[in-house]
């Protein structure tokens, strides 16, 4: 565990104490299977391939999750690519390709895909997600375990694009795989001047989504930007999709408010204190949270540390989708003996709705054995 988790993890608990209670395995009355649990893609199937590229995303179909995840930024010439960051270097080789093409943000170089055209960002490969290590100048693989960085072939992908692959792998196999869509940094690209909201939920009513029946989710870490699709945009463009809060740390620096010209972090807590899911509830559907806000880290087997979290959610008529299930070394929390204890205890003890998965094809096989029976 590193130090700067150790410390997110006391800033956690000491803002949302109040938030937690002791729960013993005995206390715990495990929900009954009843309504589906739902398995999302955490930017495809990106525990095997490269997250967000199209190869993924047709591993995560073919695994037979029940939605696909996409998050979409914009583009220089205003397109939408699907990129879990506003900026390229954390997945591709824009460093090299244009190394003189960035903003230096705090003294660190961002290359941020806003700069960029997309025939540009089409010269880019690909890859599994790297930090640089400044002194020795080489990538260090985020997942060391998984693909291979800059092996194959793999390029970033248009909203287009990947609509077109899952609406023609739905049309071959007759399957209705949804769309779960996040609006990244809404934030950052209206202070660059581009509605990134109104470009994706344009693009979804041209593919033909434009109600709450079709399987379409719109998530976003910007509640200011969720409830103006809410209140404003949908009723605007003609469409009706469900809505879900996502919640971060403060320190993630996921949502930032301009002041005098000056980002500084939007302010999470009123959402994880008593209250604070039902004002929630007035504009989103559902909350997507981190799942250390439902289950304490410090909980062990025998001594579940968990929120009210999913409880209020449900008492206000929402659903829960926490992130992210991952099968890494390491990365199962202690109280779980391994990847499947950690689904049964968040789907059928704490009972949370669905999840978002770096392994979908061993959530979907998790859920069809525990609904088959």
């Amino acid at each position: 565990m590193t130090t700067r988790f150790i410390f997110m993890l006391i800033a956690l608990f000491s803002i949302q104490g109040c938030y937690f209670q002791t729960t013993t395995e005995s206390e715990i009355t495990e929900h009954k299977i009843g309504e589906h649990k739902l398995v999302i893609a955490h930017r495809g199937a990106s525990g095997y391939l490269p997250e967000h590229s199209l190869a993924a995303k047709a591993m995560a179909y073919g695994s037979g999750v029940d939605y696909i995840e996409q998050d979409v930024v914009m583009t220089k010439d205003d397109k939408l690519v699907v990129l879990h960051d506003h900026y390229l270097h954390r997945v591709t080789d824009v460093m090299t390709v244009f190394p003189e093409r960035y903003r230096l943000v705090d003294g660190n170089k961002h290359w941020f895909a806003i700069d960029f055209t997309l025939s540009e960002i089409k010269q880019l490969k690909m890859t599994e997600g790297f930090k640089l290590d400044p002194k020795s100048n080489t990538l260090i693989p985020n997942y060391p375990n998984r693909f291979p960085l800059f092996k194959s072939s793999f390029s970033v992908s248009t909203l287009e694009e990947e609509i077109e692959l899952i609406q023609g792998l739905n049309h071959s196999t007759g399957k209705n795989i949804g769309l779960y869509l996040e609006i990244k940094a809404p934030w950052f690209h209206r202070h660059e001047g581009k509605d990134i909201s109104k470009a994706a939920l344009t693009v979804l009513k041209n593919y033909g989504y434009s109600n709450r029946q079709d399987k379409v989710f719109i998530q976003c870490f910007d509640p200011i930007e969720t409830k103006r699709i809410h209140d404003q945009l949908m009723a605007d463009i003609g469409v009706d999709f469900k809505l879900i809060q996502l919640i971060a740390q403060n320190d993630w620096n996921e949502t930032m408010i301009y002041q005098q010209g000056t980002a500084v972090p939007y302010d999470y807590d009123w959402m994880l204190k008593p209250g604070g899911m039902a004002k929630i509830a007035e504009y989103a559907d559902g909350v997507g949270p981190w799942k250390p806000m439902i289950i304490s880290e410090d909980s062990t087997s025998d001594n579940l540390i968990i929120s009210d979290l999913v409880k209020d959610a449900h008492a206000a008529g929402m659903k829960v989708h926490p992130y992210t299930f991952r099968n890494d070394p390491f990365l199962v929390p202690a109280y779980a003996d391994n990847f499947e204890d950690m689904l049964d205890i968040f789907f059928y003890k704490v009972g949370v709705d669905g999840v978002f998965t770096d392994y979908p094809d061993l959530a979907v096989n998790f859920v069809r054995k525990k609904e088959s029976r």
